[in-house]
Order: C-alpha cells, then structure tokens, then sequence
C-alpha cells in the first residue's frame, strides 16, 4: 500500500516571488504573446500613475535588438531610502515583493491602475534580468535583479538635479513561450494611454527596424473619438463631458455617425475595461434616460408612444467613458470590468446633468441625433422579433439549419463548426472531416456585408441566420457565450479573391455582433495549401509561394506537375482532409483582437460606405499584396 501521508511536510512554501515563476499565468493571464506585452504595459503603467499624480510629463519606451526592452519616465522615482519595517531600500522592496508599493496608502498616489502592487514585482520576477536606475534625493541610484532577487546592492552614482525611474529588463526565455516585442501592438496601447492622458508625451522606438512614433493628443479623449469615426459619415462635432468630485474624475466624448453599429470604449484608471461595468452601466442608463426626456421636449415622441430603449439610442453611436478614481474595484488582476457601485450613481448623475445642459443649447444636434436614433426605434420592433426566432430556434436542436451537418460530440469543448463556401467545397468538408467532432455549415453565396446594413435587415438575411442558430449563442446584447456549441468556429473559403471577401464579410459580421467569440479565441482561420506538387509517386503540398520553391528545390524541376488550387472544391475529401481539417496535420490561424481601435477603423475602411479612403489603402498597400487572384 503506498504511503498517502498528508501533514506539515506536504506543504509547499514559495518564497519571495517564487509563486510568481511557478504559476505566472495567475499574474499576466498567459506565457504567450499577450502575457508577455503585459510586462512593458506595468512597467509602462507605474509612469502614467506618476503623470495622474502630476509628476511626470514625459514617458520613453525602447525596444532594444536583444528583446530587452526599457522605460524611463520623468517622475519623481521610486524611493531609495530604508524601508522603516523592512530594513532594506524601499527600491529593493518594491522590486522584490508582492503586494509592495506606494499604491495602498491613499496619500501617494490619488489615481493609480495598479493597486493590487504586484506589477513591478512580477516584471522582476519573470524577467532573465533587470535593471533599474533611479534619479532622485540628488543622486543617480542603480541595482540589477536577476529572476526577481538583487545581484547587486543599490549603488549611488554621480550626482543629478533631475528626477525620474528607468527600467530595462529582458523577459525570461524560461517563461515565455517568445519574447520577441510587437511593434505595432505596443505602439497601439501607448497611443491609447496618449489619448486619454491630455498632453502627455509618449515616445516608442525600435532598435531593430529603426521605427520611431511619438504620441501627444491635447484634444484627449475628443481626438480618440474622432479617430475611432475618421472613414465614417458624422452627424455632429464630438459632445464632450467632463467632471470631478472627491476621488473620483469622469470624462465621456460622443459622437454619432451614419452607421448602425455601437463603438463605445470604456477605460477605468486608464485599464481598458472590455467587460465594462458600472462605469458603462451608468453611461448607458443616462444616454437612455435623458434622450428620452429630449425626445419629449422636443416633441419628437408622442405622449401616446412608447420610450425609446437603449439599443436604439447605441445604434451608429461612438464614444469614449474614462474614469479615474482613488480606489478602483477591478475583477482580478487582469482588471477587465470595473465593480465600483458609487461610480453608477456618479456617472449617471454627471452624464444627465451635462448632457441636458448641451441639449438646452444645441437643439439642432439633439433634434439630428434623435431623428436617427428614433428611425433606429422603428426598425427595432422587426429586429427584436427576427432576434427571439433565432432565440427560440437555438435552443432547439431538432431545428438547427437543415444545411448543418452537425457532428456527434455533445460537449462543445471537444467540438468544432467548419463554415465552408459553397455546396461544392461543402460536400468535399462533409465527406472528408471526422463526424465524430466536426461539424460542417455551408454557405450559398456571399453573406449579407453588416457594415451597410442595419440589425434588422441582417437578421433576415438565411445565411447569417444559419450561423447565428448553429452557434447557439444569439448576438448582440443577447449574447451568451456560455451557449456556444462548438469551441473552435473554423473559417473555410478558397485560396482566391472570392474567398478572401468571403472571410472579411464573416470576419465582420462576427466582430460586429458576435465580438466575445473573437475575444475569447473562438474564430479561426483554415489554411488549405495553394499549391499540389506530384514528381512520380511523390506529391507535396505548398502552402504559399516560398515553400513552393523551397519544395520544388528539393524534389527537382524535371518532370514535376505543379496544381494551383483555386478552390476548395478541387480537392477530394481525402486531400482536403489530410491538408486542412486533420487536427494532427492541419495549419490554422487564430483570430484575436489585440486593439479595438484599429480593428474599428479597419473595418468601416474595408466594409464601409465611404469609397475613397479604401481605394487610397489599396493603393498604398498594393505592393504587399501576396497570392494575386487575376
């Protein structure tokens, strides 16, 4: 019998910022690529909370060519002195210890994102190195850690009149499954804290590919808006909201364009809250409540008729919501929704207050944005009963899409859903995949482009409708991804330009209403190969040009019959399953959503109204243009 002795010696102690190293997930969300620029965004993150203390002015981040990376700002830099209780220089302290810093005590700093004080720590614990030198109390200060414990004691430098903290530190290869920085996903969360940091300037370069930004908008959160709607057809100027009471200051910007979809951003101390929260609850049951009271004033609604409801009111609606406050309550410590209650009432009565106030002024923007909200009211009645049919179909199995092929697996974490194009590629998908966990949804056709049409007219669309019923989940703010039936939802079209169009219009379509599915790493990209290669018995399949040469290169060019793929429908149901749906074989590209304000822009340029902005992007980007369908 083996000894199954649980007592005092079972127990596992991590010192220091050991749990960090060995659970580091639980701190940074993940050891991937998003784990990763997690570590720059807290570092980066300690120097806006010096700017909202109003310490510092200017912050410089720099990607340096062996995947260090450093921040310096010029605040007023992190304490050296000896910690009272510790022994040790505070600097030491905070570096080296979780739940340490100058975030706890309401004194020193008013605003901050990082309160829960694990930040800095973490980035020293999961970093091969870093190092760190602090101007302040006269001197230049330096120390260097190593996988999160001093290798040197703090040394005092040459003399200084300036004051500030920079930090450069390589992630730990041990950690991270790569430590290679994106330019452009930092650059887009700089630029964000740009906007909505009025006037402070922020520097990004790269060693490597020797690009350089710099990011100051004395517009704020105004210029964030106008450029979430730059490509769009406006109504009206941006509405600008701003006020402050004790520990807590709001600022919201408004604009509405001539599209049908909602674009509001909210931030909570700077933190991007994508799951929002009472912040955002409080914006929308104002915006609701006083176009309302408009709409009555301005006779627009009749006694007799009934209020106009929130969805209404958010169709072809942008806008930014930042709050900052003292003492944030954010839902772990990846910070994605804000839980505060007083906030609501806070924002509520601030968005009501100001936003009647522009209306009494501007009756000719209010009347404009409420004859677009109220034509939005008239179409409402349609979507909603086109919504509870998908509603009511979803949840019934036995009338899901007669197209589905649906597979056997009931647990949806084990099962996928091929959308494939065409009958013709569809039936090869059906013959080809493995029933038991893969499931196939032909469309006839392109899908209805959501970016031109409203909700209603969406919602009528057969196609969409099959998509939205297979997946179960509804859209909109009906949506619920707890219902989603198949975990990998795997986009199939052909390698040409149709195919191409087909993927943005589903790409759209699923960013529109369905974001949460891309959010949470549900869409992905199937990549059949281009090319089949047959010399004798040998056959190879190339999936872009390189490898095509590459293969050719190795197999020889004499007798070798080279087969471009247009379409899916071209290969049997063996070959489409050996290249493109075998798990074992296959090669997929995950959808993900790094930055909602590039993903917005690109898709009103790709799929929006306005035609002269996208024949410039296409014409910029033509030389980059791979795999030419002509």
């Amino acid at each position: 019998m083996s000894n199954n002795t649980y007592n005092a010696k079972s127990i596992t102690v991590l010192e220091g910022l050991e749990a960090v190293r060995k659970r580091p997930a639980m701190y940074i969300g993940s050891t991937g690529e998003r784990g990763l620029h997690h570590l720059v965004y807290e570092v980066v993150d300690n120097s806006i909370d010096e700017a909202l203390a109003g310490y510092c002015s200017c912050i410089n981040v720099i990607i340096h060519s062996d995947n260090s990376i450093t921040v310096i700002d010029n605040g007023r830099g992190i304490p050296v002195d000896i910690h009272p209780k510790e022994g040790r220089p505070a600097l030491e302290v905070v570096m080296t210890t979780l739940h340490a810093g100058g975030k706890f005590e309401s004194g020193t700093y008013r605003v901050s994102g990082g309160l829960h004080g694990v930040g800095i720590s973490v980035v020293c614990a999961l970093s091969e190195w870093l190092e760190v030198e602090v101007k302040r109390d006269g001197y230049v200060w330096k120390q260097r850690y190593e996988r999160g414990k001093k290798v040197t004691e703090l040394e005092r430098g040459e003399p200084t009149e300036e004051t500030g903290t920079k930090i450069r530190f390589k992630p730990d290869a041990v950690i991270f499954n790569t430590i290679e920085w994106n330019y452009d996903t930092i650059s887009q969360r700089l630029k964000e804290l740009a906007y909505l940091n009025k006037g402070l300037l922020i520097t990004l370069k790269d060693e490597n590919s020797g690009k350089e930004e710099e990011f100051i908008f004395e517009g704020g959160i105004v210029a964030f808006v106008e450029n979430l709607n730059k490509n769009k057809k406006v109504l009206h100027s941006p509405i600008y909201i701003s006020k402050e009471s004790e520990g807590m200051s709001l600022e919201v910007c408004i604009q509405y364009n001539e599209g049908y979809t909602e674009n509001v951003l909210s931030f909570a101390n700077n933190i991007n809250t994508i799951e929002g929260g009472t912040h955002l609850i409080g914006f929308r049951s104002s915006l609701t409540k006083v176009f309302n009271e408009q709409a009555r004033i301005l006779k627009l609604l009749k006694e007799n008729e009934a209020n106009l409801e929130g969805e209404d009111i958010r169709e072809g609606l942008t806008a930014v919501v930042s709050i900052k406050l003292t003492n944030p309550e954010f839902e772990g410590q990846t910070k994605t929704k804000l839980g505060n209650p007083e906030v609501r009432t806070f924002v509520e009565s601030a968005i009501s207050e100001r936003l009647s106030e522009y209306f009494a002024k501007e009756k000719d923007t209010a009347r404009t944005i409420l004859q677009k909200v109220i034509t939005a009211a008239r179409a409402r009645e349609a979507a909603r009963k086109a919504r509870e049919a998908v509603r009511k179909v979803a949840s019934e199995s036995i009338m899901l899409p007669g197209k589905l092929a649906d597979c056997q697996e009931k647990d949806p974490r084990k099962s996928e859903l091929y959308i494939v194009e065409g009958p013709s590629a569809g039936g090869s998908a059906k013959q080809g995949r493995d029933r038991r966990f893969q499931a196939i949804l032909p469309l006839r056709g392109k899908i209805l482009n959501v970016e031109k049409s409203t909700l209603a007219r969406s919602l009528s669309s057969e196609e969409i409708l099959a998509i939205i019923t297979a997946l179960g989940t509804g859209i909109g703010d009906s949506f619920d991804l707890s219902k989603l039936r198949y975990h990998y939802v795997i986009i199939m079209t052909d390698a040409d330009i149709d195919g191409a169009h087909l993927r943005t219009l589903l790409l759209t379509f699923f960013y529109r209403y369905m974001r949460p599915l891309i959010e949470n790493g549900h869409i992905y990209i199937a990549q059949p190969p281009l090319y089949l290669v047959r010399k004798g018995n040998i056959e190879r399949y190339a999936y872009n040009d390189q490898e095509l040469k590459s293969i050719i290169s190795e197999i020889g060019e004499d007798n070798i019959v080279v087969q471009r793929y247009k379409g899916l429908g071209e290969m049997n149901p063996e070959q489409l399953w050996q290249t493109t749906m075998n798990p074992e074989t296959r090669i997929m590209l995950k959808v993900t959503l790094e930055d909602a304000e590039r993903a917005e822009a690109l898709f009103t340029l790709l799929m929006g109204e306005e035609v002269e902005p996208r024949r410039k992007f296409i014409e910029e980007h033509a030389l980059h243009v791979r795999n030419l369908d002509i």
